[in-house]
């Protein structure tokens, strides 16, 4: 894997200067498979399928403590702000917590997101345009 353009990818992520699909294709050439946002450990795990690992920090203070339920109408309201309006990655962040959200997994050749609850509860959604379908 690509260090240095994974660690790019994550600043562009946090400083909101890359959209979505330019990080995902970024992290693709840099030979991520997929990648885990933990927010209890703050930090970014990015995976290659062979044993591959680089991890970076989050950097974000101020972020609220995750609830204790996933609320699954809130953060789909958060995913489709984030889809719709561009809204930060640190926004996204702050509001997924805020719906229960520990941590997510970014699988980008099944292009899908899965983000897991302090209870196990999850819950999984397709990158734009893609389905179980395809």
């Amino acid at each position: 894997m690509n260090t240095h353009t994974i660690t790019e990818a994550a600043q562009a992520t946090l400083a909101g200067t890359l959209p979505f699909p330019e990080i995902v294709a970024k992290l693709i050439a840099a030979g991520v498979e997929y990648y885990h946002v933990d927010y209890v450990g703050m930090c970014k795990q990015f995976y290659d399928g062979e044993g591959g690992r680089v991890v970076t920090p989050i950097p974000c203070e101020g972020l609220p403590p995750v609830a204790a339920e996933l609320d699954v109408a809130a953060l789909r309201a958060n995913i489709l702000d984030s889809q719709t309006r561009g809204q930060t990655w640190r926004d996204f962040s702050r509001r997924a917590m805020a719906a229960g959200v520990q941590s997510y997994f970014a699988f980008l050749r099944g292009q899908r997101v899965t983000y897991l609850g302090r209870t196990g509860d999850q819950h999984t959604e397709w990158f734009p345009g893609a389905s179980p379908q395809d």
